[in-house]
């Protein structure tokens, strides 16, 4: 049997078995079926050939007698619907396009899969996730589920996932918390609007950073609350420039997005102190600190804070990949009755269903090993993609990052108007390279001049052509 056959069969059966009769209605259970097949088959010019199942197989999975099956089959095959083969059963008739109902238009396909483009940040290379493992840890939770998993789910995520999260935190980020105070999330989007909705309220003053990740912005308005961009220097956010009226600070101190700048001990003293002396939030987004290559990363400031006037994000998107859309929220324990009162009224967005998975993922230490894996060969394509541009040291500030995912590289004198960072992106988007300006993430009026290149989700051999075509354009106007 060829596979369209086997597809044929399978879409009929499928078709039949979900037919729904009525026995409460004045129509008999003989002609509401006769009339169901009657347009199955009319609108399905696919089934020809198709084999029916045997009429006692339909008659048990319809809940009907099968003499009334065996009537239908009768009449159809009387009409030309079906025909019978000795011995093999019956079949939809190969010669019904008299009968036939006109055919829909033809289904359009469905859209193209954008691939990943070189030097697009924010990526990690899915290829190296132990996909055996992970398959393992998923399969194990769902062949047996435990009793929780099929009940009401806990709206703040899967316990023992907050449970090895708090560990890993304990472990990486010197955040020692509670499991109790890990909320579950499907991303900073939905962080975020815990925060906003949930905690805080809305008709806030909220100081960012400037620059900052683009869509930041468009969070804050759609929860009502108000940005006020606070440009960083070279040491990261100036708690001394906060104006006053700030209800709430939104930082990332362990490596300053896009910039890649870390947030020094002194200044992260004069933020702690600043929150304390306003009764303001600082709500910390460590979106990357697992990928540090050189030295002893600074600790959170939700741990030297002792998450008091601290709310931290964190997110496996970039740590085990993009489609998991599974990230998380640590609370000051005060909070927690509004982030549950809050998330039982709206209701979780992350799926449970690789939660008991990554949970047993990261107890396991596979989690672990991951992490110092893609540590090792990021670090690795970072060195790599410098030597790469070694060409264009002239025009570009070129320097290892400690840590991240991505170089942010700042001219060395000031980019002209023809070779703007904005207009280095567009010819870059027009030879397939995804290179994200630096000013185009700034809100303040002085942009900041720069070019975001991602390395991690690339191999060198990929880096080395991307850095060819990316030096062609820096050099093209020289």
């Amino acid at each position: 049997m060829s596979n369209s056959e086997t597809f044929s069969k399978s879409n009929l059966n499928r078709d039949l078995f979900a037919i729904s009769l009525d026995a409460s209605l004045k129509t008999s259970l003989q002609a509401q079926l006769l009339e169901a097949l009657r347009n199955l088959i009319s609108a399905s010019p696919n089934l020809v050939g198709a084999r029916l199942p045997a009429s006692r197989a339909l008659a048990s999975e319809l809940s009907i007698s099968r003499t009334t099956v065996q009537a239908v089959y009768d009449q159809m095959i009387s009409e030309g619907y079906l025909v019978t083969r000795q011995g093999s059963g019956t079949y939809v008739a190969s010669e019904i396009t008299h009968l036939s109902q006109p055919q829909p238009s033809p289904r359009p396909a469905g859209p193209a899969i954008e691939p990943w483009r070189p030097f697009q940040t924010g990526l990690p290379d899915q290829s190296l996730l132990p996909n055996r493992q992970w398959a393992r840890h998923l399969e194990r939770a769902w062949r047996a589920p435990a009793p929780g998993l099929l009940a009401r789910p806990d709206p703040l995520g899967w316990y023992p996932l907050r449970e090895a999260i708090a560990d890993h935190l304990a472990a990486w980020r010197h955040l020692p918390c509670d499991p109790g105070q890990v909320v579950i999330t499907s991303g900073a989007r939905e962080a975020f609007e815990v925060i906003f909705h949930g905690l805080l309220g809305s008709g806030k003053q909220i100081a960012i950073e400037d620059p900052c990740w683009p869509k930041l912005h468009t969070i804050l308005a759609d929860t009502g609350n108000t940005g006020n961009p606070i440009r960083i220097d070279h040491d990261g956010l100036d708690a001394a420039r906060l104006p006053a009226g700030i209800d709430a600070t939104i930082v990332t101190p362990s490596r300053h997005y896009p910039t890649g700048v870390s947030l020094p001990m002194p200044r992260r003293v004069l933020l702690m102190d600043w929150a304390r002396q306003t009764g303001a939030m600082v709500i910390e987004d460590d979106y990357d600190s697992e990928f540090r290559y050189r030295g002893q990363p600074l600790p959170s400031l939700s741990g030297l804070d002792g998450l008091t006037n601290t709310i931290y994000l964190g997110s496996f998107s970039k740590l085990v990949s993009p489609a998991l859309r599974i990230g998380y929220l640590v609370v000051p324990k005060r909070l927690l009755p509004n982030t549950r009162s809050y998330l039982d009224r709206v209701g979780p967005r992350a799926s449970l269903i690789p939660q008991p998975a990554l949970a047993t993922f990261m107890d396991s230490g596979e989690f672990a090993m991951h992490l110092r894996r893609m540590r090792r060969i990021y670090a690795r394509r970072q060195s790599h993609l410098l030597d790469a541009l070694a060409p264009v040291s002239d025009l570009l500030n070129l320097h290892a990052d400690s840590s991240g995912m991505h170089l942010c590289v700042l001219p060395r004198a000031p980019l002209t108007d023809r070779l703007s960072d904005i207009e280095i992106s567009k010819r870059a988007e027009g030879i397939g390279l995804r290179i994200s300006a630096l000013s185009a993430q700034c809100a303040l009026p002085e942009k900041m001049q720069g070019l975001l290149l991602g390395y991690a989700a690339f191999d060198e051999d990929t880096l080395s052509e991307a850095a060819v075509q990316l030096i062609a354009i820096l050099r093209s106007e020289r």
